[in-house]
């Protein structure tokens, strides 16, 4: 009997390299909101100003998604288990760099490189299970890889205030070491590699654009809510990652061998799923942007207390996403993500209802029929622009899927964090009219500031602004949350409107044949 090959093995141990190709997400889910609770310990000990502080956490999202497309091609040709080794390499790498920083610069140069980490594993996880699972099962696997991903943002917060609670803020980066060095190990064994068996040389110049228009459009979107929406910098910003996106996408439609076809986005499985999954991380992370400011400032809750509170996003998540393939099977991913978006919007529209004494057990509920809601958006979503990409090309497929949900997360934060502080600042402004000027300016800047400047004023004085500065932030919380909550009604009409329930064939494929393989899972019998 001829000995096994690794594709083999990797077929016949499928489940258990989703595993890993799981446990390898879970890292860059957490990477992107453990921060959220250590921000004042990091201003403290770092003697970091509101500037630092913005790129501490913005340097790691300008990167990763900068490098997302790029990183996805490069796995295409060269092996994506290849890249994913690498990319958790480099990250557990910046990861103990970060843990040991002593100054601002080294903290942001280790986010940075993390950000290179995370570009490498997020599309390569995607791409080997588009290569390794067949058709009848990638919906079930993409469904556990979407859940997973949740579960990743959703126990970022907890596991910082536990550790934050316990040791110091190093410890928030130390955590990824034994992840790291588990998913490289039982990858080694587990992980197959697959590549293009073309193997077309890598577009340099397509790779050049992409990255500059991406990473443009990141910037701005990050700088606009402090420098303003009509800041020349942030106009800039916009104009020039159009300009750019332009000639990327003439670039791409007119050399030999592109990096990215834009013949797929003719695909409305693939167009319209990148819109439906932008769209519901446009909505989560713009909602969670303003909770962790809500459970922290406005309920008064420990970072450790806020981290547990938030920790049910992930379950509401998880459980869906998981469980998302058995209702497209019965129902057809149109329905599903359709209801998935509609669920958002109406439910995100109760917060306009809190008080600053909303008991935890209505927000809890809210919490979880959201994120319930988007579970069943994220996994079809996924599916649907996977199976509308050759495997050939699954590293890019990936890479398009992550690059919406990171500019879509970011576009989040931005819109609904500047409506939100636009009406606060608005609603502060009669409770501050008495104070000096300086002092009014700074308390109806933010909820933070306002209570900064409570503490040096008399105390029946100080009641009163921390009284008024929570019932500002909580309306307009509920106010912004209207904004998402109508990109998400929208969407639902979009998805009924344009989105097939079915896979439509491949360009170029004969009716009825699926499509081929990549090497080496086209081995597959």
């Amino acid at each position: 009997m001829a000995p096994e090959t690794a594709q083999e093995r990797a077929v016949r141990l499928r489940w258990w390299m989703l595993l890993v190709l799981s446990l390898s997400l879970v890292i860059i889910g957490m990477d992107n909101s453990i921060l959220n609770v250590t921000i004042p310990t990091l201003q403290r000990d770092l003697k970091a100003d509101a500037s630092d502080l913005q790129w501490m956490i913005d340097s790691y999202i300008l990167v990763f998604a900068g490098l997302l497309l790029t990183m996805g091609a490069l796995g295409d040709k060269f092996g994506r288990a290849k890249t994913l080794r690498i990319g958790l390499i480099i990250f557990g790498g910046a990861s103990l760099l970060g843990t040991y920083a002593d100054s601002v610069g080294q903290f942001i140069a280790a986010r940075s490189i993390m950000g290179i980490g995370g570009a490498l594993i997020m599309p390569s996880t995607l791409s080997i299970i588009t290569n390794v699972f067949p058709r009848e099962e990638r919906g079930k696997a993409i469904a556990i890889w979407a859940g997973v991903s949740g579960l990743g943002i959703g126990m970022g917060p907890l596991f910082g205030g536990l550790l934050l609670n316990h040791f110091w803020w190093g410890s928030v980066f130390l955590i990824n070491m034994p992840v790291v060095g588990i998913a490289l190990a039982a990858g080694a064994f587990l992980v197959p590699d697959s590549r293009d068996p073309t193997r077309p040389p890598l577009d340099i110049p397509g790779a050049i654009l992409s990255m500059a228009a991406v990473s443009t459009l990141v910037y701005a979107i990050i700088e606009a809510p402090s420098r303003g929406w009509t800041d020349v910098r942030v106009l800039a910003g916009f104009f020039g990652a159009l300009a750019l996106g332009i000639a990327f996408a003439i670039r791409e439609r007119t050399t030999k061998y592109p990096m990215l076809e834009f013949s797929f986005f003719k695909n409305p499985r693939f167009s319209i799923g990148a819109a439906a999954i932008s769209i519901g991380f446009f909505s989560l992370m713009g909602m969670i942007f303003g909770m962790t400011q809500y459970f922290q400032f406005v309920h008064g809750w420990s970072p450790l207390s806020a981290g547990l509170r938030t920790a049910p996003i992930a379950l509401g998540i998880m459980f869906a996403s998981t469980n998302s393939h058995r209702m497209v099977r019965r129902f057809g991913s149109k329905k599903v993500i359709a209801l998935g978006l509609l669920i958002v919007a109406g439910v995100t529209s109760v917060i306009i209802g809190y008080t600053p004494d909303t008991p935890y057990w209505i927000i809890l509920i809210v919490m979880i029929a959201t994120t319930h809601g988007l579970g069943n958006v994220m996994a079809p979503s996924t599916e649907a622009i996977m199976g509308a990409v050759p495997p050939a090309k699954a590293g890019v497929g990936s890479a398009m899927n992550d690059v919406t949900r990171q500019v879509a997360g970011a576009l989040g934060i931005a819109v609904i964090g500047s409506a939100m502080y636009s009406f606060y600042s608005h609603k502060m402004a009669d409770a501050v009219a008495n104070l000096p000027s300086g002092a009014a300016d700074a308390a109806r800047d933010s909820i933070g500031a306002a209570y900064a400047v409570a503490a040096s004023l008399p105390p029946e004085q100080a009641e009163a602004v921390r009284q008024a500065a929570r019932h500002a932030f909580t309306d307009a919380w509920g106010l912004a949350t209207f904004i998402a909550s109508g990109v998400a009604l929208l969407g639902a009409i979009i998805v009924l409107k344009f989105l097939p329930a079915q896979h439509l064939p491949m360009p170029g494929a004969a009716p009825g044949h699926a499509p081929q393989a990549s090497a080496p899972a086209a081995q597959r019998k």
